[in-house]
């Protein structure tokens, strides 16, 4: 692409062509340029990556990096409060996410048969009934509620809590924890005690576990003698933080999307063979884990531009799912629509481990929400619904519902 288009100063946060839409700025970049240079605010001139082909091909070669401790990864928006970073970040120990092989393939490796489709299907039962039981709390309390508090949360953090051997009654504190660490802007000194407090929490069950380990998943991974309590604590805190907050915000904002669509939510009420194809499809129009960033290890062309080696490039999957050249209409919600190639759950090698189970706990908690709640709606105007803009986890902090 050589089209001459403005070149953006800093990444477009502001949803403003509606909440499930990717920024009007970022629509038409991607139009025109999918691979734009980006300025960031602390003068780094970096990428921005658009094109669903263009995404696809970055996602799936390693010399776009996920290391965060081979360079400076610069941050695209302003962070009041946080000082412009100077220095790579150190590596946590056992966050493979943010690792290359061969490291990430070492640990990656270790928890794939806790994850498989088959060990999925046997947990399927399990899931309902804490999706159900849920349900059950949700119908006895006086209505307006919020969905967020009294379901889109507690469900994926029972399941992820069962599955990993964490004692339900702590997620008060891990939720608290959670969410102060993923605030966009939120200072240096209070991320790094959100983080601290809940790296030394894990630290503790990881400890018990390789002592006397259960039927769980971290006790699985703690039976690996090679790997260091460190390394335990570090995948831990990965598995924690992704297996909840991510099923958490779909959950939500997909039952906000269905109801402001309500000629499918009716369709998808009435069908509920249809989940499995709505589920993939509400992935698609919602990616809700949007933003994603690499590293340039050399110069690397990529759709017709050259990228330079210590690039920061920034990965928009909510625009790639998005783009016209690969989803017809994209921007209609279309519960009918194959939407088989959506990259909510990324592509390559760090394409999401846990995807089966958050397509398993979506499938159970829409599907009981839609039949024991038939005249579900909003309590608010949609207007009034408070976006999470300020997360790096995009959804909706409350969804006021009644019934």
């Amino acid at each position: 692409m050589t089209q001459t288009v403005p070149v953006p100063q800093g990444l477009p946060m502001e949803r403003n062509a509606g909440p499930f839409d990717p920024p009007r700025e970022i629509t038409a970049l991607r139009a025109v340029r999918p691979v734009s240079p980006l300025a960031f605010p602390d003068g780094h001139e970096g990428w921005l990556v658009t094109g669903y082909d263009a995404v696809r091909r970055l996602m799936a070669d390693t010399r776009f990096s996920s290391r965060q401790d081979l360079g400076v990864i610069h941050v695209p928006f302003e962070t009041p409060g946080m000082p412009v970073q100077t220095e790579p970040s150190p590596q946590m120990p056992g966050v493979f996410i943010a690792m290359d092989p061969p490291d990430h393939t070492r640990l990656r490796r270790k928890l794939t048969g806790a994850f498989t489709v088959k060990r999925m299907k046997v947990l399927e039962e399990q899931i309902i009934e804490i999706a159900e039981r849920q349900l059950d709390e949700l119908a006895k309390l006086t209505p307006p509620v919020d969905l967020v508090k009294e379901f889109a949360l507690p469900v994926p953090s029972l399941v992820i809590c069962e599955l990993l051997g964490v004692p339900y009654e702590d997620r008060a504190d891990f939720q608290a924890n959670s969410q102060q660490f993923l605030v966009k802007d939120q200072s240096l000194e209070e991320k790094m005690g959100a983080l601290g407090a809940l790296m030394g929490y894990l630290g503790e069950l990881v400890t018990r576990k390789r002592a006397e380990p259960g039927d769980d998943i971290l006790s699985d991974l703690a039976r690996h003698e090679d790997l260091t309590i460190e390394e335990l604590t570090g995948a831990a805190f990965l598995l924690l933080l992704a297996g909840h907050e991510t099923t958490a915000n779909m959950l939500a904002l997909g039952t906000f999307a269905l109801l402001e669509h309500p000629e499918q939510l009716a369709e998808l009420r009435a069908d509920l063979e249809l989940l499995p194809d709505a589920v993939e499809e509400l992935m698609r129009y919602l990616s809700v884990v949007d933003i994603n960033y690499r590293y340039a290890t050399e110069d690397i062309e990529l759709g017709g531009e050259l990228i330079t080696e210590g690039s920061t490039v920034v990965v928009s999957l909510l625009a790639a799912n998005r783009d016209p050249q690969r989803f017809e209409n994209p921007d209609t919600l279309d519960i009918h629509r194959k939407a088989r190639g959506q990259m909510a759950f990324g592509h390559g090698i760090h394409q999401c481990l846990g995807q089966q189970l958050a397509r398993i706990e979506m499938r159970a908690g829409f599907a009981g929400l839609l039949r024991r709640f038939p005249d579900l709606k909003l309590a608010v105007p949609a207007a009034e619904v408070p976006l999470r803009t300020d997360m790096n986890i995009y959804g909706v902090h409350e969804l006021p519902i009644t019934w």
